[in-house]
């Protein structure tokens, strides 16, 4: 089972507190590369979390701030340790592209996770051999070794639904997610049984955004929000693609999301009529 701990979340907490920390010295970027002969790069990409921080760098710009020896420094310090610590999708190896390594990190340590998906069952919900036929359709030219890998890793996220402190998941599906036979219709029946199952968790609500809403307010593209306990740690959008990933973290950038997965929820049918649409789509396929 994978642990509830993530040096990718670890990363971004020590970002922000060295972001905060450089405003508050009233340094500029070029002014601290400058300080620490260092390129104004290698700050810029700290402060946004797109690399880790070695200890002693670490060191070097707590120094730079004036933070002093005491329990604020220790724990930055530890932060930055942690880190750079293996998450345990590194073992996959090339089945985690660097892309979506982040995303995993996130989720691991996420207090709620909120997914609009358009095509399919989102990961997190997938049986194996959905997991399987989908891997099959999309991955051109693999082997069935690295489709195993990527299942493998699908298989080990899910883990994290039954941890005591699993993260909430809402999910809104397009009916066309439940329409959509993928591999045999057997494969798509257990589907189906597994996402009637998963709506009876405590921590997972399930809603379908039937064809009968019409236009809706994200027709354009599927997207997961992620939270974190504490709130301090802020939320991430995420948008996946065949061979990369966004990631939008800006307050604003943020809340337009919220919005907008807040109408989907509203257009989407009601828990209960979520659950009959289910049942009835298994048993078109029984």
């Amino acid at each position: 089972m994978a642990p509830s701990s993530s040096p990718t979340v670890r990363r971004r907490r020590l970002a922000a507190e060295l972001h905060r920390l450089r405003q508050e010295s009233r340094l500029t970027i070029e002014q601290v590369a400058e300080a620490l002969e260092w390129s104004p790069g290698k700050v810029s990409k700290i402060e946004n979390a797109r690399v880790s921080v070695l200890p002693r760098d670490a060191r070097k710009l707590l120094d730079t701030y004036g933070v002093p020896e005491g329990q604020e420094r220790d724990l930055l310090l530890s932060l930055a340790r942690e880190s750079r610590a293996r998450g345990w999708w590194q073992q996959y190896g090339d089945a985690v592209p660097e892309w979506f390594a982040t995303y995993v990190g996130l989720e691991v340590e996420a207090s709620a996770i909120s997914v609009y998906q358009a095509e399919v069952v989102p990961g997190l919900l997938q049986t194996r051999r959905y997991a399987v036929a989908l891997h099959r359709a999309a991955m051109m030219n693999v082997t069935e070794e690295e489709i195993e890998r990527s299942v493998a890793v699908r298989m080990e996220r899910q883990a994290r639904l039954s941890e005591p402190d699993a993260p909430r998941l809402w999910v809104v599906l397009s009916e066309a997610v439940i329409r959509r036979v993928v591999g045999e219709r057997a494969v798509m029946h257990e589907q189906l049984l597994r996402l009637i199952e998963a709506a009876s968790a405590p921590n997972i609500t399930l809603q379908v955004l039937p064809f009968s809403a019409g236009a809706h307010a994200s027709m354009d593209s599927a997207f997961s929000i992620v939270g974190f306990d504490p709130p301090t740690d802020g939320e991430v959008v995420y948008f996946e693609h065949p061979t990369c990933s966004l990631y939008l973290e800006k307050p604003d950038e943020v809340a337009r999301y919220r919005l907008v997965y807040e109408h989907l929820r509203a257009a989407s049918l009601s828990l209960d009529e979520s659950r009959r649409l289910l049942v009835r789509a298994a048993e078109d396929l029984a």
